[in-house]
């Protein structure tokens, strides 16, 4: 029976970081996962900079050609109304997941850690820490990393669910045909292309990813709002959808049980503003390997998940402070002067991006917002009252 310090579910982002991490800090790994890689994700692909510096950071990887393309310009829209547009913003990096993952999964494996991807898991046992495969093999672990996707078994299994229907969100999304794009492309971002949520448009070199995401609950007709967005787009109405569950703002408070952690989607570790998701994988996936680590030198493998925890609590509390901005772009009576002012302020468009880049957080668009709220607000209340 392999005996592991850790044992990781998932061989996404997530789980190849807490991997590589782990394993840079000599702990023994194991890495499994149901499917074969490359294998099919949906996923827009969309690389950050605060994502390319945990990358460069966990993996030593840096921006190249051969994996990600670089968008500086985009442009943004609230459903039929152009909110204007930015050239030359902080990069952002477009990628196919396919790809992506493929590569961070070859450096996990290339530093030590041991493969079990394309087995399927038959029983957890989290008193005996165990994990029994599919083909018989049962693995033993000191800490479980459980990265294991929005729908988590693992979560699942130690919770009775693993998110709550109130607060999870719903993505639709296609890969439309290529534009022959080049870095001046711009991104497109729709807000309230569906309720409560928005669209996206990622020109890529071999294809098009367009999708939408909004509150689950709140779309029950998200397949006729894709429909809308396509013609609005006059792509990809052929293309075959795909759609899954996605975490919307709505991260687990602890983000695991006794030995067992929870890393990236499992945890909810989605903005429900700017959708970064890829990067607050890849960095929990390594705080909790580093947890892990911490915990073993101590002798005391339960630990890990206070220390997890409270490592996380940064990436927990901006996704809080996401949730404060939320009803200003997306609830209805605010919606119109949410377009005007964004439309108008340019300084607005760039605090955006700037969240996107990771040169700023939270806690300063808040402040800034809070400043420049009560003037935009009388402006609009003003022309409101006018009839402008």
């Amino acid at each position: 029976m392999p005996d592991f310090d850790l044992v990781i579910l998932g061989a996404g982002p997530a789980g190849t970081a807490a991997a590589m991490q782990a394993r840079t800090l000599g702990l023994s790994v194991a890495l499994v996962d149901k499917a074969l890689f490359p294998r099919q994700k949906l996923c827009g692909g969309l690389v950050t900079g605060r994502c390319a510096a945990h990358l460069s950071d966990i993996f030593g990887m840096q921006i190249t050609a051969d994996l990600f393309e670089t968008r500086r310009n985009f442009e943004f829209y609230l459903k039929d109304q152009s909110l204007g547009d930015l050239q030359d913003v902080p990069p952002l990096h477009l990628t196919m997941r396919w790809d992506f993952d493929h590569h961070l999964l070859k450096q996990a494996l290339a530093a030590g850690a041991a493969d079990y991807t394309g087995h399927r898991i038959e029983a957890l046992d989290f008193k005996a820490n165990t994990v029994a495969l599919a083909n018989g093999e049962t693995l033993t672990y000191k800490l479980l990393i459980a990265a294991d996707g929005v729908q988590s078994p693992t979560a699942k299994a130690l919770f009775g669910k693993p998110f709550s229907q109130h607060t999870i969100g719903f993505a639709l999304e296609i890969e439309g045909p290529a534009q022959a794009p080049t870095e001046a492309t711009p991104i497109r971002i729709d807000f309230a292309a569906a309720d409560w949520g928005y669209g996206w448009s990622f020109p890529k070199k071999h294809s098009t990813t367009i999708g939408l995401g909004g509150l689950h609950a709140r779309n029950p007709e998200m397949k006729s709002h894709l429909a809308a967005y396509l013609a609005k787009l006059g792509t990809g109405e052929d293309a075959k959808v795909k759609g899954h569950f996605l975490p919307f703002g709505a991260p687990k408070p602890t983000p695991g049980k006794g030995t067992v952690l929870l890393a990236g989607d499992a945890a909810g570790l989605v903005d429900p503003i700017t959708g970064e998701g890829i990067g607050h994988a890849i960095h929990s996936g390594a705080l909790a390997a580093r947890a892990a680590k911490t915990a073993l030198d101590q002798g005391d493998a339960s630990r890990a998940l206070p220390l997890y925890t409270t490592a996380t609590k940064p990436i927990r509390r901006a996704i809080a402070q996401a949730r404060m901005l939320r009803p200003l772009i997306f609830a209805r009576p605010l919606q119109p002067f949410f377009a005007r002012t964004f439309a108008a302020s340019t300084t607005l468009k760039r605090d955006y991006m700037h969240l996107l880049s990771g040169d700023t957080e939270y806690p300063a668009l808040l402040r800034r917002t809070a400043l420049r709220l009560p003037r935009a607000a009388l402006r609009y209340l003003s022309a409101a009252a006018s009839g402008n």
